[in-house]
């Protein structure tokens, strides 16, 4: 489905550059209110959960979007700073129509963007979204006066989320004598993450949890663990956890330093699962997941099936074929009985409720796992650019799945964030693999000249 301003996440782009620009998220506001009120036609006022993570335009948005709701009569409530993730809880904890986010995620603070959450909690699926779309092709029309929305702030947003994601962690266990270290990417998990596991008995230290309005992901949290790593080597901590700018990420460090990511963390979830019998089905992933993840599940004879990039994607797949344990490798997780989005937090909490009762490290939890080396190169490219139509870029793609076959796996994909085509490789062996994903990133490169 061709989408004018909709990615892969919401709306995203760098601050000021259209689409995000107070205009057009006021007409944003305004066409979301429109559907919902459509949807919802025995409802006289719709409402809207806003929250934001810690971006200093995320001022100027949240007055855009309240603003258009209020126009389309929907009322809004505000929760400040809060991950996606609450957001999704609140939404559907408070009975709401909708939950709008104001992040980029993982991006730099130069750029935002606006994702939604439907009633329940969960991600806008494709249609609604082309709604929107359409409704904002349509002038602005301000309902009568006496119709216009309300706005409210939620008390105590923060609290309440705290405490669904303590619900989570099984009530027979505590973190007593574990020491974490807390990278919260001074985003919107600053005053929420750190609270999570200091009341489940961890001892927690903070960091990443000095936002100043441009310093989210910078340098910290799940993009950058290397200050992670760092600092649970210098605190002798038992775990570092990385969360992103809007806490929906995740990426675990242990006490030698080592990294997990996604797939090696959706692989301790699902062995402990399914020795603990509440798999429940099979393991969702993506196309980029990496092919260790799925010879590696096999051999526990767990069915594995892949999604299009994007939790959301993974969600549907998971709702399709009724499993609950999914994710990507970047570190989003889906814990379908857990909560109805990717969760960092709570995501985290089921990892190390695995480890506690498995009285095995992640480093031995994760043994029989080989990943495959993957590499990544993205290359910039004109918007709407297809691969698929370059008679080059295609004869250089089927010469590389004809010499990999076996051994390994070739995508390109057109990223849903930014403007760049995205060109994995993934093989038995590192040197081959660079060489193969330089090479056609060389000749994306070259037919874009």
């Amino acid at each position: 489905m061709g989408r004018k301003y909709f990615g892969t996440d919401g709306v995203r782009g760098k601050v000021g550059d259209a689409p995000i620009t107070p205009d057009f998220a006021m007409r944003l506001g305004y066409a979301a209110g429109k559907v919902l009120s459509e949807r919802r036609s025995t409802e006289v006022h719709p409402a809207v959960l806003i929250g934001k993570d810690t971006r200093i335009s995320g001022y100027m948005l949240e007055s855009a979007l309240q603003a258009g709701l209020s126009a389309a009569g929907v009322n809004v409530h505000l929760s400040g700073p809060l991950t996606t993730p609450g957001v999704a809880y609140l939404t559907r904890a408070l009975r709401l129509s909708a939950g709008i986010v104001i992040s980029a995620s993982h991006n730099p603070f130069e750029d935002n963007g606006i994702k939604f959450f439907g009633e329940g909690g969960i991600k806008l699926d494709d249609a609604v979204e082309a709604e929107i779309e359409a409704q904002l092709d349509k002038p602005l029309q301000c309902v009568a006066s006496a119709d216009l929305g309300r706005a409210w702030r939620v008390n105590d947003a923060a609290g309440r989320y705290i405490e669904f994601c303590k619900s989570t962690f099984p009530n027979e266990l505590n973190l007593r004598g574990i020491k974490l270290v807390v990278d919260c990417a001074h985003g919107a998990a600053y005053q929420i993450a750190p609270h999570v596991f200091d009341e489940l008995g961890a001892t927690v230290v903070a960091m990443g949890n000095q936002p100043n309005g441009t310093n989210i992901n910078d340098g910290v949290g799940a993009t950058a663990p290397e200050a992670l790593c760092a600092r649970v080597l210098a605190e002798q901590a038992d775990f570092g956890i990385a969360l992103d700018g809007d806490g929906d990420r995740l990426v675990m460090v242990d006490r030698s330093g080592e990294q997990y990511d996604g797939d090696r963390l959706l692989y301790v979830l699902a062995q402990f699962r399914q020795q603990q019998g509440s798999l429940g089905g099979g393991v969702v992933g993506t196309l980029m997941s990496n092919l260790g993840l799925e010879h590696a599940l096999a051999r526990l004879h767990i069915p594995f099936a892949r999604a299009n990039v994007g939790d959301r994607y993974v969600m549907e797949v998971l709702k399709e074929r009724g499993w609950l344990l999914g994710g990507e490798g970047s570190g989003h997780l889906l814990c379908l009985d857990k909560h109805t989005t990717g969760d960092g937090i709570v995501s985290a909490l089921q990892v190390l409720s695995a480890v506690c009762q498995s009285g095995r490290s992640l480093a031995e939890a994760c043994q029989p796992l080989a990943i495959y080396p993957q590499v990544l190169r993205n290359v910039r490219v004109p918007k709407g650019f297809d691969h698929r139509d370059n008679l080059t870029i295609q004869a250089a793609l089927v010469e590389a799945e004809c010499e990999l076959a076996g051994r390994g796996r070739v995508l390109l994909r057109p990223s849903g964030t930014e403007p760049v085509l995205r060109v994995m490789v993934e093989t038995d062996d590192l040197a081959l693999t660079e060489r193969w994903a330089t090479r056609l990133a060389t000749v994306v490169g070259e037919a874009l000249v």
